[in-house]
């Protein structure tokens, strides 16, 4: 009898060893992946990402602290993968910001860029426009040298036939003077030559 009864109580002492192992086992588990999750929503990078996903994991948890031995290893399994998916559905959901802030600042290079070149692009039409303006008022001042010199030119010419002009005028008068000059000449010789023989007339008749 009493050594059924050491017997029992070994076999006891072995089943509460057993469930003391494995409730700490358990232990172990809840603890870690909690802790998983506490580092997850503690990390200044990735805590704020995935709510729902870190909530379903925590529930996973719970039920795994208060699943019965014989459901375990299936809550085990769906709450390790609960924790994984929301660490990784933060780490996609950050590496998503990335690239959109990422995008943003490519934007942003792109349209600083545009903006530059069609500030260059107004420039050079200013500039352009400048020289244009230039060469414009240059060609205006050409034109009006021109004409001032084809006015002057046609003023000279005009000046030079008046001129012309008068210089024949004066010629044809002293022309004039000198045909009446010579007539007026020819007019006293003939004269003269008429007194001259009226002279000789009369001193023959005297004889």
């Amino acid at each position: 009898m009493k050594s059924l009864t050491l017997r029992l109580s070994a076999v006891l002492l072995a089943l509460a060893a057993t469930g003391v192992a494995q409730a700490a086992k358990e232990d172990m588990d809840v603890a870690r992946l909690t802790n998983s999750l506490d580092q997850l929503s503690s990390d200044p990078a990735l805590g704020s990402y995935a709510q729902a996903e870190q909530a379903r994991a925590r529930d996973a948890v719970n039920q795994l602290a208060q699943a019965r031995s014989r459901d375990r290893a299936h809550a085990l399994y769906l709450a390790e993968r609960r924790v994984d998916l929301a660490r990784a559905t933060a780490q996609l959901q950050d590496a998503q910001q990335q690239i959109n802030r990422l995008d943003r600042e490519h934007d942003q290079i792109q349209l600083d860029g545009s903006r530059r070149e069609a500030e260059m692009a107004r420039r050079e039409l200013e500039r352009q426009r400048l020289q244009y303006q230039m060469e414009q008022e240059e060609s205006a001042r050409q034109l009006a040298a021109g004409a001032e010199a084809t006015a002057q030119a046609q003023a000279q010419a005009e000046q030079a036939k008046k001129v012309a002009a008068a210089q024949a005028r004066v010629a044809n008068a002293a022309k004039k003077q000198a045909e009446l000059a010579a007539q007026a000449a020819k007019l006293m010789r003939s004269q003269m030559q008429q007194g001259d023989n009226g002279s000789s007339d009369n001193k023959d008749q005297g004889k």
